[in-house]
């Protein structure tokens, strides 16, 4: 599913708007690849948020970078992160989240005996939360606040898969 890139005149210059992509899009994380950053925004045609996966075999290491406006959470998926901020570091084990701020300088290490998986996720702007609508039924068309719709039954045991 491509991105599709609008081209809009400004006063100074010309700018370019992403237009969110309709229906839904999957990818595959691809632990296995020999690329150490793959792009999954483009490939699932995201505009509002960065999503990558980061690989770092041992003893592998990334930039040291930073950013302006954007800040970052790392998900550990495999292995360990040994993170550098402004120099110093701390660590994330599998299942950890750490979050660095936009103009903090950062560095992605992997000083373990295997593979480090992890997904980069960034975004800048205020998050607009609660904006959701949730449904009683599929027939239903107009939706209320989830917070007001109670939890519909758990599956009964034959709606389960073996």
């Amino acid at each position: 599913m491509a991105v599709k890139v609008f081209a809009t005149p400004a006063p100074e210059r010309r700018e370019r708007i992403l237009a969110m992509e309709e229906g839904i899009a999957r990818t595959r994380l691809d632990p296995d690849t020999t690329d150490r950053f793959l792009a999954l925004r483009r490939q699932l045609g995201v505009s509002s948020f960065g999503i990558n996966q980061i690989v770092l075999r041992p003893g592998e290491r990334g930039r040291i970078h930073r950013h302006r406006l954007q800040e970052e959470v790392y998900v550990v998926l495999e292995g360990r992160l040994t993170l550098l901020v402004e120099g110093e570091e701390t660590e994330a084990g599998e299942g950890e989240l750490i979050r660095v701020a936009p103009a903090v300088r950062r560095q992605l290490v992997n000083r373990g005996p295997r593979r480090l998986v992890l997904l980069a996720l960034g975004g800048h702007g205020e998050h607009q939360g609660r904006d959701g609508e949730a449904f009683a039924s599929w027939e239903q068309q107009v939706g209320v606040a989830p917070q007001e719709l109670p939890l519909p039954p758990d599956l009964s045991g034959r709606e389960l898969r073996s």
